[in-house]
């Protein structure tokens, strides 16, 4: 297949390989308009991390990554940088391990079901429906690779943050390894020309929809994940100094696929290690 959109690049120096699936992804006949690759960019699987795919009528699983609904959330506190010890540090870090598993560790209990997103009903998700006592178990656990918990220091005014990255844990891993084979088996089925790792799903397809809700709960999962996270380390702060404050969370994802307007025309945008710009 040949190039047929432009990439849009900011960045200077691009490694082969990341080059190489840059061109694969101008090369596929849903993408729209143009392809869009960060400054961070780097090969990942079928597409690169920190790479934007608008398609028309498909969805593609591995464009959206096997980390569903990854994201990052901080907190400002009202605490300077100043007024923390060393053993304010190791104490608040060491409650922080004691609430948030790390790695493969899940919870040892079932958390509340309320604590899960709402308004999905788990029957309707081919996947998810086996997996509600994991989400039980998985809720509010950090999990591995580049996953992290942060106490910030802002150098210009000193301000205290708390920050997040972590996303969907084990059930995006299953929803998307099962679309990814499905979409895999029914294009070679289909005979279609396919770019290796980028297999898609046609969105009238029950398949499709059914990825996409799925999806979606992973999104909202991965949220209510990093909330969760997110009220038992302010409360380990809280433990060690009393008087903290916390600003309002901000989170964004930047594992998902989505409805999206742009060039007058309704697409699937689907961001890898990759958020939206808003004005």
């Amino acid at each position: 297949m040949g190039t047929r959109l432009p990439a849009k690049l900011w960045l200077d120096e691009v490694e082969d390989s990341c080059m190489s699936q840059i061109m694969d992804l101008t090369s596929l006949p849903f993408a729209f308009k143009h392809i869009a690759i960060m400054p961070d960019a780097h090969a990942g699987k079928g597409m690169p991390i920190g790479g934007v795919l608008a398609t028309n009528g498909v969805i593609v699983p591995n464009a959206v990554g096997v980390d569903i609904g990854c994201g990052m959330c901080a907190i400002k506190t009202n605490l300077k940088a100043e007024g923390f010890s060393y053993t304010d540090l190791t104490s608040i870090m060491s409650k922080i391990r004691a609430v948030v598993p790390l790695g493969f560790d899940h919870q040892n209990k079932k958390q509340d079901q309320e604590l899960l997103p709402q308004g999905f009903d788990f029957e309707e998700m081919p996947v998810l429906k086996n997996q509600y006592e994991a989400c039980l178990k998985q809720i509010g656990t950090l999990g591995g690779g580049n996953h992290f918990i942060e106490i910030q220091k802002d150098t210009a005014t000193s301000d205290v943050w708390v920050m997040i990255h972590s996303g969907s844990r084990n059930i995006g891993l299953k929803v998307a390894n099962h679309y990814n084979k499905i979409a895999q088996y029914w294009n070679e089925k289909w005979y279609s020309e396919m770019v290796s790792g980028l297999a898609y799903l046609p969105m009238e397809t029950q398949m499709a929809k059914d990825y996409f809700r799925e999806m979606n709960y992973c999104v909202a999962f991965a949220f209510a994940n990093r909330q969760l996270m997110m009220t038992r380390i302010c409360e380990a702060i809280q433990a060690v100094k009393p008087e903290t404050d916390f600003d309002p969370m901000i989170n964004i994802a930047h594992n998902y696929a989505a409805w999206e307007n742009h060039f007058d025309q309704d697409v699937i945008v689907h961001r890898k290690g990759a958020t939206r710009a808003y004005e």
